[in-house]
């Protein structure tokens, strides 16, 4: 069975160490290191991680996020390579299935960064993961959204969805699209076909999850 997943965190944690502490990702405010404790939070901090959904436990969180940037970088990204067998979303069980697009997404967020980067050519295999997982995200993320939407990852899937109104046909492959749905717009290779005004209310949607 691949392991995209795993494969996916061993290439951004060689990643943050090549960058170091301080390089930029996508994510607005956050250098290299927040991003790897973020990581490390989720994975180790089961009493802070709620708050990364859930805006009560936030300020918790971030608090807790911070103390964990605090720590010597290298630890960091070693734990970030190394998550603990009794995480609960990070054991052999649910490792494939709760950290396939989470590191895929983190691992773009530091590669999208940069300057001169390019889409990866990613396996097939990956790609169909992650169009498993973009068609939920479209069908929870754009519900409401006032236009009749149609998605299409050619040769993985399509989905309509939206409010209805005027038509506005988004295409990517998975892994474009999956960006697109997590709130990363500006950094999605995808095409949008429609009207000038419906194209820019989609990408500047807050698609965040």
């Amino acid at each position: 069975m691949p392991r995209y997943a795993r494969a996916e965190r061993e290439a951004l944690a060689d990643l943050l160490l090549a960058l170091g502490p301080d390089a930029p990702t996508i994510n607005e405010g956050w250098a290299t290191r927040d991003l790897a404790a973020h990581l490390v939070l989720r994975e180790r901090r089961p009493d802070a991680a709620g708050g990364i959904v859930l805006p009560p436990l936030r300020g918790y969180s971030e608090r807790v996020r911070r103390r964990l940037a605090a720590r010597p970088y290298p630890e960091l990204v070693a734990q970030v390579r190394r998550p603990p067998l009794w995480s609960p979303v990070s054991n052999p069980l649910t490792d494939e299935l709760a950290n396939t697009m989470e590191f895929f997404i983190h691992h773009e967020d530091v590669r999208r960064a940069g300057t001169g980067w390019q889409p990866r050519d990613l396996p097939t295999g990956l790609q169909s993961a992650l169009w498993k997982r973009a068609a939920p995200m479209a069908r929870l993320a754009l519900r409401r959204f006032p236009a009749d939407l149609y998605v299409q990852a050619p040769g993985h899937g399509e989905v309509s969805l939206g409010r209805g109104g005027e038509p506005l046909r988004l295409v990517g492959a998975p892994a474009e699209l999956v960006l697109f749905f997590s709130g990363r717009q500006r950094v999605a290779r995808v095409q949008l076909n429609g009207s000038a005004e419906a194209a820019r209310r989609l990408r500047a949607a807050n698609l965040g999850m």
